[in-house]
């Protein structure tokens, strides 16, 4: 008998449960097709969506326990200090979660696992507000 036979089957990460890579690269890509046409979040990436989409999906990949690429090739996350130059209202907030949420729903989940996903990406775009000033140069906030 087995060292593993012993202490029954290894743990599956949540990334694995929900269907790795692919799941994970469908939320993803599924996001960035909304944000791409939203006036508030889309100026912020400045045309980069292919390398805005490839660091998002490597970093909840890493997330949710699959490959470490996102800090291998970026290193730590320091969501916070990356995002701290741009004007992440809570508007901006409210959008990049309508896209997720959307973007999420299409991922068909289970329920506990979409509610797990979805705790996690709330918590993380509250943390990310920086500023309670309205978006300028939209429809939102005042012109600029």
């Amino acid at each position: 008998m087995s060292a593993a036979d012993r202490t029954g089957p290894a743990e599956l990460s949540f990334y694995e449960v929900i269907g790795g890579h692919d799941t994970i690269a469908g939320i993803v890509r599924r996001f960035y097709e909304g944000v791409r046409t939203d006036e508030v979040l889309a100026p912020m990436y400045d045309g980069d969506f292919d390398g805005a989409e490839d660091r998002l999906r490597m970093f909840l990949e890493q997330y949710w326990g699959g490959p470490t690429t996102y800090s291998e090739q970026r290193g730590h996350p320091r969501l916070r200090m990356r995002h701290a130059p741009f004007h992440v209202n809570p508007d901006a907030r409210d959008r990049w979660m309508l896209h997720m949420t959307a973007a999420l729903k299409g991922a068909h989940l289970p329920p506990l696992h979409e509610a797990t996903f979805m705790d996690y990406l709330q918590r993380a775009a509250h943390s990310m507000i920086n500023t309670f000033e309205p978006t300028p140069g939209t429809s939102t906030g005042e012109q600029a």
